[in-house]
């Protein structure tokens, strides 16, 4: 399976998870089974607030699920429309959030749930 991470800078498997999709500056994509792991810049970083593009940011690549600090409801309904799942980041690393990913022990993010991280409101 290929998971995409939303990251800070590119650190591999010991990148941080960055705390909101859309605003990342890069995504970490590891192929679980054959332990690959490529970094895409994001190439929609400048789209206007709310209008994020996942299939732009992540340059063309497809993934199967995306592990976020944070996520806006337009973002996750595209995704989503795209087959992708997108779950809540609870350990600081890349390696760390795969470990619980694989563990079944991320929380799967709805329109219900995004940008739960966010403090004061989120503006989505």
């Amino acid at each position: 399976m290929k998971v995409g991470f939303a990251v800070q800078t590119n650190q591999g498997i010991e990148s941080k998870v960055y705390d909101h999709f859309g605003s990342a500056p890069a995504f970490i994509i590891v192929d679980t089974e054959g332990k690959d792991v490529l970094t895409v810049n994001n190439q929609d970083l400048n789209h206007v607030h709310g209008a994020c593009n996942p299939v732009m940011a992540l340059d063309g690549k497809s993934v199967e699920a995306m592990v976020v600090g944070s996520i806006g409801a337009g973002a996750i309904n595209k995704l989503n429309a795209m087959g992708v799942k997108v779950y809540a980041a609870v350990a600081p690393t890349v390696k760390e959030n795969l470990e619980l990913l694989s563990q079944n022990e991320l929380e799967e993010l709805s329109v219900y749930n995004a940008c739960r991280a966010h403090q004061g409101g989120c503006g989505h």
